[in-house]
């Protein structure tokens, strides 16, 4: 295929009013999100893991709090809560764990401020979805085996996932272009992304490249919309320069995918490349950010709702991407 070379962003002062949203000192929440407040109890399970554990506690800790037990120790293959009980006491008291939760201590000692992040998410969903009913939320230090579960029923955060990027610990297993995202400012908008899946209808029967690129752009709209005082940057996980780069070359990015007919694509490899995490997208420039294809998909989207005048919940209820696409008179920002 042929590739392109990316345009460095020129007029910064216009590419800046599509790639960032104003400062939270500027954003106030929408009234009517405000009147849906509710205060909610993060549940700091670490602790109990870590403070004076016996193998009674652990058992007691199983039985007091079942969601959490069911949604975090389900995988580990042990039906016998003695099993169960007594191979968490060993993982529990390994000095490397013990270290990684004491580290994880200093940092998240004081969560305050992802608690209020998270009350008024849960307040901006409850705007739109009056019957929504908040997860209990909880955190624990899983030693790398889990960063965020979300549920209808809970929401727990690995904390040991969000330690900031040049903290010693971290975890092997993702790429430095990922784990750019694993950090405090990033975690509250995951979740409410992660959320969005619970009410974005899409046709499973559509398995094309633009049904991939419709729904992505569906979750990142829900999410800056229960979220509108969060920058671009942090719900769909850009630098700033990738924001501003994308929409210098927005253009180019889209003639790409039409001139190599790509959105009806079903190739789920061709797929992977354009909505797959990648450092950055190879076949149209080694300068374009990875999953570029989701960023395209969320300007379509937000060109549709705001086209049509839909709801955030008719837009979300709205399963046919091909309908979307159609119908949002998407053309590339020239700046």
């Amino acid at each position: 295929m042929k590739q392109f070379k990316f345009l460095l962003p020129v007029l910064l002062p216009v590419a800046f009013l599509f790639g960032c949203n104003q400062s939270n000192e500027q954003c106030e929440l929408p009234s009517g999100y405000k009147d849906n407040l509710s205060y909610i109890d993060i549940i700091r399970m670490e602790n109990l893991y870590f403070e004076n554990i016996t193998k009674e506690k652990i058992l007691a800790n199983l039985e007091s709090y079942p969601e959490f037990s069911k949604a975090m120790f389900a995988n580990i293959g042990l039906e016998n809560q003695e099993q169960l009980a007594k191979e968490l006491l060993l993982i529990h008291q390994d000095s490397g764990m013990i270290e990684l939760y004491q580290e994880v201590k200093k940092i998240y000692g004081d969560i305050s401020d992802i608690k209020t992040e998270l009350e008024n998410a849960f307040a901006g969903i409850k705007y739109h979805y009056p019957d929504y009913k908040i997860p209990t939320v909880y955190t624990f230090v899983s030693g790398f085996g889990s960063d965020l579960i979300v549920t209808d029923e809970v929401i727990i955060i690995g904390l040991d996932y969000f330690l900031p990027e040049d903290h010693k610990f971290q975890p092997v297993d993702l790429p430095n272009y990922i784990l750019k995202r694993y950090n405090r400012a990033h975690l509250v908008p995951t979740i409410v992304t992660a959320i969005s899946s619970q009410f974005n209808k899409t046709k499973l029967t559509d398995r094309s490249l633009l049904a991939e690129m419709i729904y992505y752009g569906k979750s990142y709209h829900f999410t800056k919309t229960i979220l509108p005082c969060t920058s671009d940057e942090l719900i769909i996980g850009y630098e700033t320069e990738e924001i501003l780069g994308s929409y210098a070359n927005e253009e180019m990015i889209w003639g790409h995918f039409i001139e190599n007919e790509l959105l009806f694509e079903t190739n789920p490899f061709v797929i992977r490349k354009y909505t797959g995490e990648a450092p950055f997208t190879d076949e149209i420039s080694p300068d374009a950010p990875g999953r570029i294809g989701r960023w395209i998909g969320w300007n379509i989207v937000d060109d549709y709702k705001e086209k049509n005048g839909l709801s955030l919940t008719e837009l979300m209820e709205q399963d046919d991407a091909q309908l979307i696409f159609k119908n949002s008179g998407y053309k590339p920002r020239r700046l």
